[in-house]
């Protein structure tokens, strides 16, 4: 059972006998004396979307919730429904657009290395890969002596999410990006 000082973003919280995951955590550190440190945590229900905001002190503890991860990779998406298959037993698992907020901008056919998250053999949420290796589309055409700056310019990239890149960056480069962030990491050779 984590304390909430030691709670992360993504797990996986039983409040009322009902699955919450962490979505954003906000530490305010008190100016006075013997205060304690709050952590605001704001979670979503997995079962209904629906948000919910708590204050917790830093010794407080919380129930983790069990549930069992599968590796997935994305098979298609059908209007506003996502499927998945398990890489071991090759079970496919639908998923709402609205259970994904937020994630499924980064769910291109075929990505691999996806986590589902599964309570009673029923999908809960996914957690995507830290990264992913995206090709440029379009960018900006190359600087002369852009090597030299660190300055950056605007890519669309093979999913359709603009990110900054540097400015000697063409299109038809592969570059990773942290889904987490959307911000671009690295060029990737191929």
């Amino acid at each position: 059972m984590p304390k909430a000082s030691n709670l992360q973003k993504g797990r996986i919280i039983n409040i009322d006998n009902h699955p919450y995951q962490v979505r954003q955590i906000d530490v305010h550190t008190p100016t006075a004396r013997g205060a304690n440190t709050l952590y605001r945590v704001r979670y979503a229900s997995l079962i209904t979307g629906q948000k919910l905001d708590q204050t917790y002190k830093g010794n407080d503890v919380l129930e983790e919730m069990a549930v069992d991860k599968r590796r997935v990779s994305f098979l298609y998406r059908d209007q506003n429904l996502f499927t998945f298959m398990d890489s071991e037993n090759y079970d496919q698992y639908t998923l709402s657009e609205e259970t994904l907020e937020g994630q499924t901008q980064w769910l291109v056919d075929g990505l691999e290395g996806i986590t589902t998250l599964l309570r009673d053999g029923h999908p809960l949420c996914i957690e995507l890969p830290q990264t992913i290796d995206l090709a440029i589309v379009e960018t900006a055409p190359v600087i002369r002596g852009a090597t030299a700056t660190n300055r950056n310019k605007p890519a669309v990239l093979s999913n359709g999410i603009s990110v900054l890149v540097p400015e000697y960056m063409t299109a038809g480069e592969v570059v990773r990006v942290n889904t987490e962030t959307g911000q671009y990491m690295t060029r990737v050779k191929t």
